[in-house]
């Protein structure tokens, strides 16, 4: 059973097995990866996910959701960093863990991509690029400027209305709201705040854009499943709970009080530079 809930010991404990097993000195690239029950992708995912990126050694970890099957063996098999959860809490909640291993182990950059085999490995260097090169704080790959091998017609019609969506509420044009390969500095992940269990692309997205994060879109391919089954249900129960989140978020941080800790001043560097101390991320 799904369960928002992320109790900190659980997260805690996970974290202090983790660094026992793997250290605290991971390389400069992060990628991070959800992976629940996806035993059949998994292996195929991480073998390409590139060493180097941009000249950048990368690491992989995966945090495995509560899975049921051989999820976490395929992921060691194929040289991942591994995080194994007793419990399935949901994609996001997992998503929120890794984003600590990585920033906590020491990683500059986090990129996040799917355990499905959706998208391109080769699209890494590219949403990595403008946050490497200091253009960007947080890069996501968008299929509208891309591609995408889809031919499921109102699942395109949903990434065009959630586009216009977020851009109404956020001032700034998206193209796509929800795609799964993103790269942004470590400290980004830290200085929003994210509480969802599911669907956490457009929390983090609204999140770092009404922070004052910059935030770009670069062209990338969305591929058909390697294998498996959806975990987010069909079209209409994904649309109505994708728009909740949406909307819940967007007027989470339209209430949210402006304050110097929660904006982030433009940057000429590559380099990173620290950023004003963020706020918790709250849990449910």
């Amino acid at each position: 059973m799904t369960s928002p809930e992320t109790p900190p010991e659980l997260d805690a404990a996970a974290l202090a097995e983790f660094t026992a097993q793997h250290g605290s000195d991971l390389p400069p690239v992060s990628v991070v990866i959800a992976a629940y029950n996806e035993e059949r992708s998994i292996g195929a995912t991480v073998n390409g996910i590139p060493a180097i990126v941009d000249g950048l050694e990368t690491a992989t970890i995966v945090v495995v959701d509560g899975s049921t099957d051989r999820t976490a063996a395929e992921a060691r098999k194929a040289g991942a960093m591994v995080c194994d959860l007793p419990v399935n809490r949901g994609q996001g909640a997992a998503l929120r863990l890794g984003y600590r291993l990585a920033r906590e182990g020491g990683a500059r950059y986090i990129v996040t991509t799917d355990a499905d085999g959706q998208y391109d490995p080769a699209d890494i260097a590219r949403v990595l690029a403008p946050v490497r090169r200091g253009e960007a704080d947080f890069a996501t790959g968008s299929r509208v400027l891309g591609r995408q091998e889809t031919h499921d017609r109102v699942r395109r019609l949903g990434v065009h209305v959630f586009a216009w969506l977020i851009s109404r509420f956020t001032g700034q044009r998206i193209t796509d709201t929800s795609f799964g390969l993103r790269a942004m500095r470590a400290e980004v992940t830290g200085a929003v705040t994210l509480t969802q269990p599911q669907y956490q692309s457009s929390e983090l997205l609204i999140g770092v854009i009404s922070r004052g994060f910059r935030v770009v879109e670069v062209p990338a391919t969305m591929r058909l499943r390697a294998a498996g089954t959806t975990k987010k249900g069909g079209n209409f129960v994904y649309g109505y709970r994708y728009s909740r989140v949406v909307i819940g978020t967007w007027l989470r941080e339209r209430r949210r009080p402006v304050s110097s800790s929660s904006s982030a001043p433009a940057r000429s560097s590559s380099e990173p530079e620290p950023v004003p101390e963020p706020e918790p991320a709250k849990t449910k």
